[in-house]
Formats: C-alpha cells, sequence, structure tokens
C-alpha cells in the first residue's frame, strides 16, 4: 500500500501545486489495492493463517473440487500418486491454494517454488531429487520456465526419470537416474504460452473462474473470524460486492476496512463502515479505483465514447499501453463497460450511466 505524505506538496514557478503528481499518486495507491499478485508483505505468516487446508474449508470452485475429489480417492483406492495437474485462471483465484489442498488430502508433503526461479538446471535438479514417493511439487507461473528446465521435466514427469548429461563433446554421455513418484502441480495465468509437449504430459488440465458475490462474502466472513475481526452479513456483502470476483482482493479490502474500523468506529464493520472505507479507497460499488474510472471517463469525453486506439489512451492518461491492456482492460470488459473493437475501443451504455453520463443517442450512434 503506498503512503500518501501529509508534507505540503511542492509549488510550481507560478505557485500552484504539482496536481498531477497528487493523481498519480493516488492512482498508484488503489491499483495496489485492486492488484490481484501477491505483495511481498502479504506472504507472512498472517497470509498462510488463513488459506484453508481442506476442501471442506475451501469456497466456491465446485466443478473444480468436484474433479479433484474423484481422482483423489481414484488415486487413494489404487495407492498411486495423483496424475499431473495444471491450473490456469487469473491471479488471487486460489492456485497455490488448491494445490496445499491437494498435498493436505492425499497425505503427503508439498515443495512451492516458481518457474523464475528456476533458471538454472541445477535448481530443478535438486528440488526433483530430494522429493519423496508421493509429494507434490508446485511451480507457479510454469510458463516461464526457461527451455532447458522443461526438457528436464518432461522425462521427470512420464517415466519419473532424470537424464543427466556428463562430459563435454565426444566424451559427453547421459546418466539417467530414477526418481520418486511424485506430482507435478502447475499453475499459470497465461495457459497459451506453455509449450504443446509440456502442457500435453498433464493428466488434468483444469481452469478456475472468477467467484460470485455470495462466495465472496463467505471468503469475507470466515477470514474475519481468523482475524478475530468482528463484521456483520451486510459489510462481508459490501466488501464482496467491490472485489472483482477475486478472494485475494476480498482479502486485501477486509484488511484496509478493518483498520478504518479501529481507527475511525467501534471496531465492527458493517455495510456503511464497509462503504465509508471503500469510498475513502476511491474503491466504487462495481470495484472500479480511479484508474479505471479515468480511463473510462477520457474515451467518454475526449472522444465521444470512442472508437480510441490504445496508444491514444495511453498517451492520454498516462500510463503505458501493457498495463492498460492487461491490468485495466480485461475486468472492464468482463462486466461490461468496455469493448474492443477493429477501430480501437469503445465505452458501452453501462459506462456511460456507472460515471453518470449521458448516453448517446441510439439513432446517432448509427449514424
Amino acid at each position: 500500500m503506498a503512503i500518501i505524505s501529509s508534507k505540503k506538496q511542492p509549488q510550481e514557478p507560478n505557485g500552484q501545486p504539482q496536481k498531477q503528481h497528487q493523481d498519480s499518486v493516488k492512482a498508484s495507491c488503489d491499483q495496489e489495492l485492486l492488484q490481484a499478485e501477491a505483495a511481498i508483505d502479504e506472504q507472512g505468516k498472517q497470509e498462510e493463517s488463513i488459506r484453508p487446508h481442506r476442501f471442506a474449508d475451501y469456497i466456491g470452485q465446485k466443478d473444480l473440487k468436484d474433479v479433484l475429489d474423484i481422482a483423489i480417492k481414484a488415486a487413494k483406492s489404487r495407492s498411486e500418486v495423483l496424475d499431473h495437474l495444471l491450473l490456469y485462471g487469473p491471479p488471487g483465484l486460489g492456485k497455490t491454494t488448491m494445490a496445499m489442498i491437494l498435498a493436505s488430502e492425499m497425505g503427503v508433503n508439498y515443495k512451492i517454488t516458481s518457474a523464475p526461479a528456476l533458471e538454472r538446471p541445477r535448481d530443478i535438479v535438486g528440488l526433483l531429487v530430494n522429493l519423496k514417493p508421493g509429494d507434490i511439487l508446485f511451480v507457479d507461473e510454469i510458463h516461464r520456465l526457461s527451455r532447458m528446465t522443461e526438457e528436464i521435466l518432461y522425462p521427470a514427469m512420464e517415466d519419473y526419470r532424470l537424464d543427466i548429461t556428463i562430459g563435454k563433446g565426444s566424451s559427453a554421455r547421459i546418466r539417467s537416474l530414477p526418481l520418486s513418484k511424485f506430482t507435478l502441480v502447475g499453475a499459470t495465468t497465461r495457459v497459451g504460452a506453455l509449450t504443446s509437449p509440456l502442457r500435453d504430459r498433464f493428466g488434468l488440465v483444469q481452469k478456475l473462474r472468477f467467484y460470485e458475490v455470495d462466495e465472496l462474502s463467505k471468503i469475507v466472513l470466515r477470514t474475519a473470524q481468523l482475524l478475530q475481526t468482528p463484521i456483520t452479513e451486510n459489510g462481508a456483502t459490501e466488501i464482496a460486492k467491490r472485489s472483482r470476483g477475486t478472494p485475494r482482493i476480498a482479502n486485501r479490502l477486509l484488511k484496509r476496512v478493518r483498520d478504518y474500523a479501529e481507527v475511525k468506529n467501534s471496531g465492527e464493520i458493517n455495510e456503511g463502515v464497509a462503504g465509508e472505507a471503500l469510498q475513502l479507497f476511491q474503491v466504487d460499488p462495481c470495484g472500479l479505483d480511479w484508474t479505471d474510472r479515468k480511463m473510462l471517463s477520457v474515451i467518454i469525453e475526449q472522444f465521444n465514447g470512442g472508437p480510441v486506439g490504445l496508444e491514444t489512451i495511453a498517451a492520454a492518461t498516462g500510463e503505458d499501453t501493457q498495463t492498460i491492456e492487461e491490468v485495466y482492460e480485461p475486468y472492464l470488459m468482463q462486466i461490461g463497460y468496455l469493448s474492443r473493437t477493429p477501430r480501437g475501443r469503445t465505452a458501452t451504455t453501462a459506462a456511460y450511466k456507472h460515471l453518470g453520463f449521458k448516453p448517446p443517442n441510439e439513432q446517432m450512434s448509427l449514424l
């Protein structure tokens, strides 16, 4: 969470404060609050304590849980290891948590790593050699594996063996080491970026979907109970509605609302307190932050609702094209506020109404 200084802002030569700097700080604050990627300070013991460790405690993803429950029971009945599993979907939906639950349900240990951490062959070799029978190896952002690491994984996943090249040139020879049978659980936000040989070696490929408001409300109530924070059902629903369908964002908003309630009120989070706190953090009832609203306002006010090109939007808002395309646009398109056309981006009628603008006449739009 960015900290906004209370000191007086530096003055321009004409005596006016640097408003652009204030806006950028505000936008940065809102972006971090609604960012689904895990922050470094969230990976401590408290974050671990709110993760469910059983399917019974895992809220949502009913279809996925049913599929994995059958796979677990079948593997146990045959005394086999669980088949390799690939989980894909947007960040913050519970891919890491699901891997930990699988290990708990199977009664085995797990090891967690990420693809960028496996730069050299010896990194993945060290993990594979130390795995015990049935263990689960979780690799986050698996689409970012290097080519050499992938080549090592192929025989390890299929035949549970490790092929090591000893020596160089004409004296080089390959030595195969047997590995304990293990389960590789890969997680990715970009399943299309995986190479076909790697993707085809997973026996289970499952997608995690966004959560409904009632599911997020239950998650908020459960997290509040673990954090010993008093909260009403209406307060949990108010937080859930602004969480973009993502549990990680819901838990993050809950912690910020908890801070507000403890400082400004008696400590209990109800619908009014949650609304006041999230309004302070520039998160509106649809989950839009300051930058989301600014981008839509620019399209509507400066370009008559579009169509307008991505480069033009980036120049008008001060954001880079990759951030707009990968961070802001997906959610705006999911809720029906933004459309991509061959000619550019356009704001929908729902976006006009949400921001308080008068929608364009339908007959005018046809012209």
